[in-house]
C-alpha cells in the first residue's frame, strides 16, 4: 500500500503529518511526501515553526495511478495554499475520480471543497470550515471520525489533532480495505 501525503511547501500541522505518517508505516504501508515544490517543507506547531520534512516529489510530476491512497494533513495555511495550487487541486481530485480512497483532518477539506468532491458526502473538520462544506454540498458532521462511502471512493475526516487515533484507525482499515480489493481484481495473491 503506497500512500501519497499531499502537503503546501509550509503550514502544515506536523502532527497531522507525523502521526498519520507512523500510522501508514506500522501498517506495513510506503507513505510518500508530495508537495507543490522541491527540498523540504516547513511544518508547523499551531502557529510556531516546528521540523523540515524532506519531499519525495511534487505534485507536478506525482501521478494518481502510483498510490493506492491520499492522505491531506491539516493546519490552517497548509490546505489554504494548496487550494491555490490547480496541479494539487487536480491530483486531489484524481483520486476521487479513480475511486481511491482519501483522508482528510482538520483544516483539509478546504483542499476538498476546490476539488468540488464534496457535494453529496457526508464529512467532518475542524468547525470553522463547516458553512464552506455545506456550501459546496456536503453534510457536516461534529464526530471524532467519519466514514463516508456514498460516492467512488471512501472519505474518512477527522476534526483535529485530537482525534488522530480515531482517524488513523478508520483510515488504515479503509485504506487497507481498498488495497485487498485492488489486490483482488489484479489477479494478485492476497
Amino acid at each position: 500500500m503506497k500512500v501519497a501525503f499531499l502537503v503546501a511547501h509550509e503550514g502544515v500541522e506536523q502532527v497531522e503529518l507525523t502521526d498519520p505518517w507512523e500510522a501508514v508505516y506500522e501498517a506495513g504501508g510506503t507513505p510518500a511526501l508530495v508537495s507543490t515544490r522541491p527540498g523540504r517543507i516547513q511544518a508547523y506547531h499551531h502557529l510556531d515553526k516546528d521540523q523540515t520534512f524532506k519531499v519525495d516529489r511534487t505534485v507536478a510530476d506525482a501521478s494518481v495511478e502510483e498510490y493506492d491512497a491520499l492522505v491531506l494533513p491539516g493546519g490552517v495555511a497548509n490546505p489554504d495554499f494548496l487550494r491555490l495550487e490547480p496541479k494539487a487541486v487536480a491530483f486531489v481530485k484524481g483520486f476521487f475520480d479513480a475511486g481511491k480512497p482519501v483522508a482528510a483532518i482538520c483544516h483539509a477539506p478546504w483542499t476538498l471543497v476546490e476539488a468540488d468532491v464534496v457535494r453529496g458526502r457526508t464529512l467532518t473538520s475542524w468547525p470553522s470550515i463547516r458553512t464552506d462544506i455545506r456550501n459546496a454540498g456536503g453534510s457536516w458532521v461534529d464526530e471524532p471520525v467519519h466514514v463516508c462511502t456514498r460516492g467512488p471512493n471512501a472519505l474518512i475526516t477527522s476534526r483535529r489533532a485530537g482525534d488522530l487515533e480515531a482517524f488513523d484507525d478508520a483510515f488504515v482499515t479503509e485504506f487497507t480495505k481498498a488495497a485487498k480489493g485492488a489486490q483482488w481484481r489484479m489477479g494478485a495473491p492476497h
